[in-house]
């Protein structure tokens, strides 16, 4: 298919894949500055964004292993059940005692529960017979038993990392033109746009409410990142980060 123009706009993203010794770097920005958050090469797992992995994540990073994506078909039916995991997630924040956060997550569990319908139909109509990953590895924790700091604390930590998965996967698509049908381009531009929109409130109120920045996957450049992207010159061509819009849970 044919780049379309959200292709090509797809390099000014807030994460971008960097081909980095045969493999595929993923990396975020904000006002700090690009900070790593892993590296995938077909094959391998993806490196640890940060010292024991995403903390809170079962087994560190290991369910990154779904983040390459080599086809459409391959990102619908990833994507799916990682949408899934946020939509439970997020319905845990009907608990908060934050209004900012109650809405955030009812925000995601809206628009992801209408993606889940979007790419579900798209299984059945572009690819018959095929499903969705039944081996899909969780990114986050149980937040059943966890309540006031403690559950906005811990979602706010999974809920990064696992947005950034998005952000990479749906990069990749756009990036390696994986995209067979110009809907599904528009649908991993939509995704990797809100997602990063989502991202940067959740690292403003984490550094707000807890202090720790550098304690939040994809925190300020060199806190919690085994590089620290210290030697990316050259990224002025990445700018014109901003333009985000306004969303409704928004503080």
């Amino acid at each position: 298919m044919k780049r379309s123009a959200r292709m090509v706009g797809a390099g000014v993203a807030a994460a971008a894949l960097f081909v980095v010794g045969g493999g595929v770097a993923v990396a975020t920005a904000d006002d700090g500055g690009w900070a790593m958050i892993g590296r995938h090469t077909p094959g391998h797992p993806m490196m640890d964004a940060a010292p024991g992995g995403f903390a809170g994540m079962p087994g560190g990073m290991h369910g990154m292993s779904h983040g390459w994506v080599s086809s459409e078909l391959d990102y619908l039916a990833a994507m799916v059940p990682h949408h899934e995991e946020a939509i439970a997630a997020a319905g845990e924040l009907a608990r908060s005692e934050r209004p900012q956060m109650r809405r955030l997550g009812a925000a995601i569990v809206a628009a992801q529960s209408t993606q889940v319908d979007q790419m579900t139909g798209w299984l059945a109509e572009w690819y018959p017979g095929e499903t969705a990953d039944q081996d899909y590895e969780p990114m986050m924790r149980d937040l059943s038993r966890l309540e006031g700091d403690a559950l906005d604390r811990a979602f706010l930590r999974d809920m990064v990392g696992h947005h950034m998965m998005a952000v990479m996967m749906s990069q990749q698509v756009l990036v390696r033109d994986l995209a067979e049908h110009e809907a599904l381009a528009d649908f991993a531009g939509d995704v990797r746009d809100e997602q990063r929109t989502e991202i940067h409130q959740m690292r403003r109120w984490y550094a707000e409410w807890f202090g720790r920045p550098g304690d939040c996957p994809g925190g300020p450049r060199g806190q919690g990142h085994p590089s620290g992207m210290g030697g990316m010159g050259g990224m002025g061509g990445m700018g014109g980060m901003g333009g985000m819009g306004g969303m409704g849970w928004r503080a």
